[in-house]
């Protein structure tokens, strides 16, 4: 490591814990009056202390693993790829007419070779087939048409049958790459022997169609510069995202029969829950042979044995992709609830183990499950209950604590979009977060066993 990067890495620690100066002082001056103060005022001072620690993990420690000095000690426990490794990279479609060959134009024009890429078409009746078999007479991509819909994992698991790169990449059929987004992925793999699964950073492809579009691209770019770096910074990103999803073919390929049979409360789980197949990644160490041993006649693990590793899951802040995002709030609404089941699901999976990996992922991953679990009981004690009492300042208090959160996201958004105007609507997120998606986890937890494949924003 050259000598001035110590300096530059405590340099930046310095000028972190100076811009987070305000929340600071502010925590430390409600300190006292915990004691004395409500319940409530408990969750508040939690949230913000939480807030103010994953700002200073994600901008004092997380380094993009592309950008970060090699590190060949990992060598010996984790098998290096190759100087050139072949990427396949895998896509599931269903009904996806329109947009669909963006998709693959931008897959097949990534800039990393070798790169082998299989587009799944999972019995699609709009036309889309006939879309990616155009395509395939003119662009380098294999297409597999299934004669009726299994659902998106068991699409992406019947390609990866077709895989044959040492380095298995996916990403959604609304989505966008960059051409140099996979070979960003792949540097960082090559720079870090012990990464076993890495994402990408994602914003939305359609941020002008509506004022909602608009919210979620400035939320996308905070859930992953400022969360995933956060977790990135322990080796722990709990969700490799659908938008780029890369994964060392060591680390992942026995697992998924597992990912594509995944059952919960005694039926299939057809949700394509991206947190359970970074899951495998991050827990093989304690459950992966048991895995192994259940799905012994699959192929992926006849096949090829691999043993488990203590993998690290890390994010790729270079590696761009744009995804479409809903425009409308009934489209919106039913993602947010596919999204929080898929959640649920997975906390019964990953909790189980998150806690033998630190002390910090353990922090993050259980304090964010805290944070989701109280938020609808926080926003119904705040916005119904006390009204009710005639306490009138009670949501108007939890409103103002709401807005700081949300404007310190988008001052942090400011920081990394110099000039951009938008940063003024992560607020509007917050306040939607709170004062609407919060009841989405009830209903989710209640609806769980429904689920079917659909990607629609319409």
């Amino acid at each position: 490591m050259p000598a001035t990067a110590p300096v530059r890495r405590g340099l930046r620690r310095l000028l972190t814990v100076l811009a987070l100066l305000p929340l600071i002082v502010l925590l430390a001056r409600q300190l006292p009056q915990l004691p004395y103060a409500p319940l409530l005022a408990f969750y508040g001072f939690a949230v913000l202390t939480a807030t103010v620690a994953v700002f200073y993990l994600a901008y004092a420690r997380y380094v993009d693993p592309a950008e970060a000095p090699a590190q060949p000690r990992h060598a010996a426990a984790f098998p290096p790829l190759p100087p050139a490794p072949t990427v396949s990279l895998l896509v599931a479609v269903k009904d996806e007419a329109d947009g669909i060959e963006a998709c693959v134009r931008s897959m097949t024009g990534s800039d990393h070779r070798p790169l082998q890429v299989i587009v799944v078409d999972d019995g699609s009746t709009d036309g889309t087939a006939e879309v990616l078999d155009r395509l395939a007479a003119e662009l380098p991509v294999t297409v597999l048409h299934l004669p009726r819909n299994v659902g998106k994992k068991r699409a992406l698991v019947h390609a990866a049958r077709y895989a044959t790169g040492d380095v298995l990449a996916f990403t959604d059929s609304d989505c966008v790459l960059a051409p140099d987004a996979v070979g960003r992925c792949v540097e960082a793999l090559l720079r870090r022997p012990d990464l076993g699964a890495v994402s990408g950073h994602a914003r939305a492809l359609n941020p002008d169609e509506s004022l909602l579009s608009r919210v979620q691209d400035v939320w996308y770019e905070g859930q992953f510069r400022v969360s995933k770096a956060a977790e990135a910074s322990f080796g722990a990103v709990t969700c490799v995202s659908g938008p780029l999803a890369v994964f060392r073919r060591e680390a992942v390929l026995n697992y998924l029969p597992a990912w594509a049979a995944d059952r919960f409360l005694g039926g299939e789980f057809r949700f394509a829950t991206d947190r359970q197949l970074t899951g495998y990644v991050l827990g093989q160490r304690w459950i992966g042979d048991r895995l192994k041993a259940r799905f012994a006649d699959s192929p992926f693990v006849r096949d090829e044995d691999h043993p488990p590793r203590a993998w690290r899951v890390g994010y790729v802040r270079s590696a761009k992709v744009w995804t479409t995002v809903p425009a409308r709030l009934r489209p919106f609404l039913r993602q947010q609830t596919r999204w929080k089941k898929s959640y649920v699901r997975n906390l019964f999976f990953t909790g189980t183990f998150m806690w033998r990996r630190g002390a910090g992922p353990a922090a993050l991953y259980y304090g964010h499950a805290l944070w989701v679990a109280l938020a609808p009981a926080m926003a119904f004690s705040h916005l119904v209950w006390a009204p009710l009492r005639g306490w009138w300042a009670v949501p108007l208090l939890y409103l103002c604590g709401v807005l700081l959160k949300g404007t310190a996201w988008g001052l942090a958004y400011r920081l990394d979009n110099p000039g951009d105007p938008r940063w003024a609507y992560r607020p509007l997120m917050s306040v939607l977060s709170a004062t609407m998606l919060s009841w989405l986890l009830p209903w989710s937890v209640g609806t769980i066993r429904r689920g079917v494949w659909s990607r629609s924003t319409v």
